[in-house]
């Protein structure tokens, strides 16, 4: 994600790499690199020239501390005009009413059925909420049939109607079952529309007008760059919707939409989709996503991904495990699986500052695991519950079965050994030092 961007703007920077002070010549140079680099991502040149102009206004009236270089500054500079331009600060959705009425908007294909599923899912798991959500859309072929699908995965209830093409009346249909069940929350999902369908344009401010939604989001698949943007505002002048959605965001995105529609439709981005998988959608940061773009990484929302996974109870049965030593093959395919639901795992390792730049060029992919995972299979429970009494002709069998080498074979097992033994040696020390302290705080003083 932003790859390119990320680039672009760091060869940008080093213009003022060495420089002793920052001056109009030097800033002028840097300001029309970034703005090339800008455009190059399909940000519109009129948002890139207010952008680099606001930029170079603000390096120009500051002086620089001698702690802080030059290079330095512009960094600082550019990363919070760069949030300002996607919106300053966070906007979440307003969840008051009582259901709580969701509308999604978008064009066809911008992936508004799969977020709804993962919004659905989303406020189950954090908000503990009880989502309904509603196929509002009766033109694409199995349309209905793939929200089912999505929202069998999430346990989440679904409310059709089958052969009814009047949408106001599904969704209208729809609220009193949420009202009657209980449902705190109806996400509709409707038909992707072009914007100079008049006759779609039509349904949906119908729809909006009839069911009086407490959020209207537009849905926008990221990889479409500046016609992302047109296509939002000709939405935004007929449904005044409440906020944008930005789908494909680990794709090979040059990053315009994320970085332009704010500037256009004046409407805060409050989510993004990143992956495939139901749990890929996280809030809208802007300043965090000023650091991705700029290389900085974006651990708060790593360690919010890992955090919306834990479990405490696993936790505590996984930390008993590890001090009598049991933590087997079983635990390391549920870890595994736990890392798999986090998200892509090049978008994950690019959270990490400094590693985004490193792995640019490496092809990391989502099947990464498939061959542990397959090794880890072809062992019987007993050889997963007590990988001790894998001997050569078992890992023979193992390598046959997962269709990999001995070697391969080996090599995880080896792997596995020396994690564990360092699993064990850590929660040991954290054992040790909660068991040092309880005996300081017992401790007498000692005279001086």
């Amino acid at each position: 994600m932003f790859e390119n961007l990320s680039e672009r703007l760091e060869r940008s920077f080093k213009i003022l790499k060495g420089e002793g002070k920052i001056t109009e010549i030097n800033v002028a140079q840097t300001l029309k690199d970034v703005r090339k680099a800008l455009i190059e991502a399909d940000v519109s040149y009129k948002v890139a020239k207010t952008f680099t102009d606001d930029v170079k206004q603000k390096a120009m009236g500051m002086n620089v501390l001698t702690a802080v270089k030059p290079g330095q500054l512009m960094v600082k500079l550019v990363h919070d005009e760069m949030a300002q331009l996607m919106g300053g600060e966070t906007v979440g959705i307003n969840l008051t009413s009582k259901p709580s009425i969701i509308l999604m908007s978008g064009l066809q294909g911008s992936g508004k059925t799969t977020f709804s599923g993962k919004l659905a899912n989303m406020l189950k798991t954090k908000n503990h909420k009880n989502p309904l959500l509603v196929a509002c859309d009766v033109y694409r072929p199995a349309a209905i049939e793939q929200l089912r699908v999505v929202a069998e995965q999430i346990g989440v209830p679904v409310y059709t109607e089958e052969g009814n093409k009047d949408v106001v009346e599904i969704a209208n249909h729809a609220i009193r079952e949420a009202k009657s069940k209980g449902h705190d929350v109806v996400i509709i999902d409707t038909a992707g529309r072009l914007a100079i369908d008049e006759e779609m344009m039509n349904e949906i401010e119908t729809l909006k007008n009839a069911v009086n939604p407490d959020e209207t989001l537009f849905v926008v698949d990221s990889m479409t760059g500046q016609d992302a943007v047109n296509t939002a505002k000709t939405f935004n002048d007929r449904l005044n919707f409440d906020g944008v959605v930005l789908t494909k965001l680990d794709g090979d995105t040059r990053g315009g939409a994320a970085l332009s529609i704010r500037t256009v439709v004046t409407k805060p981005i409050k989510f993004i989709g990143t992956g495939e998988k139901m749990e890929a959608i996280d809030a809208f940061h802007p300043s965090r996503m000023a650091d991705r773009i700029l290389g900085m990484g974006d651990v708060v929302s790593l360690v919010e991904r890992a955090q919306a996974l834990y479990d405490e109870e696993e936790a505590k049965k996984m930390m008993a495990k590890l001090k009598k030593n049991k933590f087997d093959f079983d635990d390391f395919l549920g870890q595994i699986e736990q890392i798999k639901k986090m998200g892509n795992l090049k978008d994950l390792a690019s959270m990490i500052p400094g590693v985004g730049k490193a792995i640019k060029d490496v092809d990391i992919d989502d099947d990464a695991f498939k061959s542990i995972e397959a090794i880890i299979h072809s062992m019987t429970p007993k050889e997963r519950a007590n990988p001790q009494i894998l001997n050569q002709s078992r890992r023979l069998r193992i390598a046959r079965g997962s269709g990999t080498t001995v070697q391969e074979v080996n090599r995880l097992i080896k792997q596995f050994d020396q994690m564990r033994k360092m699993m064990q040696m850590v929660t040991n020390t954290s054992k040790m030092n909660m068991m040092m302290n309880a005996m300081k705080g017992k401790m007498p003083n000692m005279p001086q």
